[in-house]
């Protein structure tokens, strides 16, 4: 092996092997059972981002598992359309030579993004694979395949045939820059500094004034009403008369609704139900006429007062402002910020649009989709998020489901001349399912389906449905969903809806919710912040002017990019290393607790790619002691029969017994999706135990002359190594195949790779507690003594000599047992025990139960030195803990500070205070010895 683990000489290697093999594919020979998951179509247009790594880690650890457990294992992998996102990217493309997709037409336009999807479509799908993903990539689909394609229209129109679809005048999220409706997950909520003007509308009959408050003054154009609160005892008298609406002349009712707050403002509400969700939902109730104030283009209608017409919507507010303040019905403006709704694409502020389109009739889907998870046909980890989900389905809205772009599943519905509409696979087939007339002239819908219609068939769609294919039977329904809380409602919910309605079953027995991948002060990552991490970065290291070339890239603000690059080279002065794709994983493992979110700090994967740097030398160690040649290594290992614990030491039977262990809490982790418990687990033995004690205890065994001993040593430490390496492959699968491959005959495997062998079961290693409870001693005992060097700065490998007293007859036991490790291992010279009425010397002490060790110092230090040099440590720990304490009863940083950081200085503080008690305690027994001589 070389000497030194570098993960970009093995890892893309490997990778390749394994996929030109076919290994990610289900076995077809292979009868246990099937276990599938579906993996979140990312965008086509996407590219790899923490979110993606993190979700990808959690899929790709348990389709391994259960792949190494022996079940016939998929999964399912592919892209989204990403319909408005796609058809940006070729706009913009097309922009650079001056044209535009209406200049093309829609055929022409169709054409070029699938050019543009053969050509630079499979970024991410490329991505994914660093990342190690299992996936059978025979099986990718692309929700525009023609396969999904027709389920998505067998959908629609067995929807459409049931009155589940309908084309209906609702409210919508509208973008005026893209000119299509969008759905609440593509609305982002941005803060701003706005203003409240509060306007003043006349009552009718002349006898004063309701006061009114908005932060959208032009959409007064389009009030229907003033709403109060029937409680309200100023107003209750003029509940059903009539004010007269500014610069429009037109008369509307005051009306009385509970959903008004009498408290805020003056307790009058103006009530516009084409331009606002709650205006809309009161326009329902109270039967109000629904007025549209703006065009597609966010301009003021021709149906509006002439003087505003055509004219933008912000130019308009200004006149009207102007207006209302030269009527003097403009009582006064305050300062309001306020969260305003704009496109995650386009960036416009998204108005509350009434215009036709199509919708899905949900409450009737909605229903056995409550009952799943009610009845425990689908469970939720953690199961807290089955709350959100009910509250979700519970007051659900009817789904909008077109899209007024050129890109996505085209609406299977053709219009006669006359507006009827027709559901139909083509417009042959319309013709031949309503038996229309050859002559009659039919067109089709211009719109396109929301691109989470196809989504929501994916679990089945992707296995052949509506064909009922061998893998449709097969691995349908799905073992487990992975996915983020934040689509619950827009891509789990309608997965379920639509899986119950027709396949008759859920999609998926289980929902893995994980958290966020947020920045290392628990900040969401995004661009503006300038603190978002690409995962291959972290793969393959990147140097600073690359790092700052992508967190800048796309940024127009100066102010915005100069603060960035500034950040950026204070956080990142020599780049990014270089950490490999194993040590992300396990990262991503240690942090995925239930449903919370993950803290991505750099000093976590470096010490994880420490961890795999631990893994390679501990493996040189035993390729080392077995020899070069592993069929030489085989014959020294297979002198003691496989699982025969006669010559085995005590320590050989305890790593065993420590490994047993360790696989069942590993077991029982992955079914209870603690996966942050795997790592640790992975994370223990390999560090602590096997490299840590039991290779340090294998060395004075392996040097010796007892052969029957050093036979049992190389059969423990290959063994236990090769069934570690396949316990951890799941999460490390690189660094794991490149060390199995140098010891698989040895642990008389067959196979050409690790990824297809067995997992290795507790039962090989049963529970050995005596031996445990024997090498448990021995650490003690060791333990202690090294404490007592670090603690008296005595040099490490220095002999000492060490007193035992007050010990039992098992210490004893032991003792005689142990002592050449002892002596090796502690690095003592001299092992007596004292009588319990002698007198030792002066020592320092250490307690293993009720046995004391002693280690006399009169010859190992200087006591005057000593003493002088522990005055010096201390009183700079002094200092410290001074300013530390001062910071604190500084009222000032305690209350302005964020909680996080107070809470990291006051831990700080008493981790001082705790070094100092060591410190005083260790300069008192020093004291004495001084006294003493």
């Amino acid at each position: 092996m070389d000497k030194t683990y570098n993960p970009e000489d093995i890892e893309q290697r490997w990778y390749q092997r394994w996929e030109e093999n076919n290994h990610f594919a289900p076995d077809s020979d292979n009868d246990g059972d099937p276990y599938c998951i579906v993996i979140p179509p990312p965008n086509v247009t996407g590219y790899l981002h923490m979110g993606h790594a993190f979700q990808d880690t959690i899929m790709d650890l348990l389709i391994r598992y259960q792949r190494m457990r022996g079940s016939s294992t998929l999964w399912q992998v592919g892209t989204d359309h990403a319909g408005i996102a796609t058809q940006m990217v070729v706009e913009r493309q097309l922009a650079t030579k001056g044209i535009s997709r209406h200049d093309l037409g829609r055929e022409k336009f169709i054409e070029n993004v699938w050019d543009w999807k053969a050509e630079s479509g499979g970024q991410i799908t490329q991505q994914l694979r660093r990342m190690g993903a299992s996936a059978d990539w025979s099986r990718e689909r692309f929700t525009m395949d023609d396969g999904l394609s027709s389920a998505v229209r067998e959908v629609f129109i067995s929807l459409y045939d049931k009155g589940l679809i309908y084309r209906g005048k609702r409210l919508v999220n509208w973008d005026p820059v893209l000119h299509t409706a969008i759905s609440d997950l593509e609305v982002d909520s941005v803060e701003e500094q706005g203003f409240l003007w509060h306007i003043r509308y006349p009552l009718a009959d002349g006898s004063g004034s309701l006061t009114v408050a908005t932060t959208r003054p032009e959409t007064l154009l389009g009030d229907t009403a003033v709403a109060v609160h029937p409680d309200d005892s100023r107003y209750q008298h003029l509940i059903g008369k009539l004010v007269t609406l500014p610069m429009t002349g037109r008369e509307i009712p005051i009306i009385a609704d509970d959903y008004v707050d009498p408290e805020f403002g003056s307790g009058c509400v103006k009530i516009t139900p084409a331009h606002d969700f709650n205006d809309y939902q009161m326009g329902q109730r109270h039967q109000l006429p629904m007025i549209n104030v703006l065009t597609g283009d966010a301009a003021i209608s021709d149906n509006m007062p002439e003087a505003y017409r055509g004219m933008d919507r912000f130019d308009a507010r200004k006149k009207l402002v102007a207006d209302l303040k030269a009527a003097d019905l403009l009582e006064k403006i305050d300062d309001h910020k306020l969260m305003v709704p704009r496109g995650d694409r386009s960036g416009a502020v998204i108005e509350p649009w009434l215009t036709d389109q199509w919708y899905v009739k949900v409450a009737p889907l909605a229903k056995p989709a409550i009952a799943a998870v009610e009845n425990g046909d689908i469970r939720f980890v953690p199961e807290n998020w089955s709350r959100t989900y009910f509250e979700w389905m519970n007051n659900l809205e009817d789904w909008c489901i077109s899209r007024q772009i050129w890109w996505g599943h085209r609406i299977p519905v053709w219009y006669d001349q006359e507006g009827k509409h027709y559901a139909g696979q083509d417009e042959a087939d319309v013709r031949q399912r309503h038996q229309l007339p050859a002559h009659m002239l039919l067109t089709q819908d211009e719109d396109v389906l929301d691109t989470w219609f196809s989504s929501a068939l994916w679990p089945f769609s992707t296995l052949g449905w509506p064909e009922q294919t061998p893998e449709l039977e097969k691995f349908y329904p799905t073992s487990v969903l992975v996915t983020g809380f934040d689509i619950i409602f827009f891509w789990v919910a309608r997965m379920i809806m639509m899986g119950l309605e027709f396949t008759g079953e859920v999609p998926f027995r289980e929902i893995y919710i994980h958290g966020l991948v947020r920045d290392a002060d628990g900040q969401k990552m995004s661009k503006s912040k300038g603190n978002v991490l690409d995962p291959i970065d972290l793969i393959d290291g990147a140097d600073l002017d690359t790092l700052i070339a992508k967190r800048t890239a796309g940024l127009m603000q100066p102010d915005m990019k100069a603060r960035i690059e500034k950040s950026t080279r204070k956080q990142f002065p020599n780049g990014i290393p270089a950490f490999g794709t194993d040590a992300l994983r396990f990262t991503f493992a240690s942090q995925a607790t239930l449903g919370r979110d993950i803290r991505f700090d750099l000093q976590r994967i470096e010490g994880y790619r420490n961890f795999c740097t631990k893994l390679w030398n501990a493996a040189r160690y035993v390729m080392m002691n077995i020899g070069d040649d592993p069929d030489s290594a085989a014959e020294q290992v297979n002198e003691l029969p496989t699982g025969s614990t006669q010559q085995l030491s005590a320590a050989d039977r305890w790593i065993r017994s420590r490994f047993g262990e360790t696989l069942l809490q590993i077991e029982t982790a992955i079914t209870d999706y603690r996966f942050d418990y795997v790592a640790n687990e992975l994370y223990q033995f390999v560090w602590d135990n096997y490299c840590d004690w039991y290779i340090e205890l294998t060395k004075p065994v392996l040097n010796g002359d007892d052969a029957a001993a050093r036979s049992a040593a190389r059969q423990t430490l290959v063994e236990v190594l090769e069934a570690f390496l396949r316990a951890a492959h799941p999460v490390m699968p690189f660094i794991t195949e490149e060390i199995w491959q140098r010891i698989k005959t040895p642990a008389g495997v067959t196979g050409d790779t690790l990824m297809v062998q067995s997992w290795p079961t507790h039962e090989s290693f049963p529970r050995d507690q005596p031996a445990e409870a024997e090498i448990e001693w021995l650490q003690n005992v060791v333990s202690a003594v090294r404490t007592i060097r670090g603690e008296m700065n005595i040099a490490p490998r220095k002999p000492l000599p060490l007193l035992l007293q007050n010990g039992t007859d098992q210490d004893r036991l032991y003792l005689d047992k142990n002592l050449p490790l002892l002596k090796t291992v502690a690095v003592v010279d001299n092992v007596e025990w004292v009588g319990s009425e002698q007198t030792a010397p002066d020592s320092a002490i250490g307690l293993v139960g009720t046995l004391q060790l002693l280690v006399p110092l009169a010859d190992l230090i200087d006591p005057a030195a000593e003493l002088a040099r522990l005055e010096k440590e201390i009183a700079k720990l002094q200092k410290v803990a001074t300013g530390s304490e001062q910071k604190l009863a500084n009222e000032s940083f305690t209350s302005r500070a964020p909680a996080e950081v107070v809470a990291k200085e006051q831990q700080k503080l008493a981790e001082l205070r705790d070094q100092l008690g060591e410190l005083e305690q260790q300069r008192e027994r020093i004291a004495r010895l001084a006294s003493a001589s």
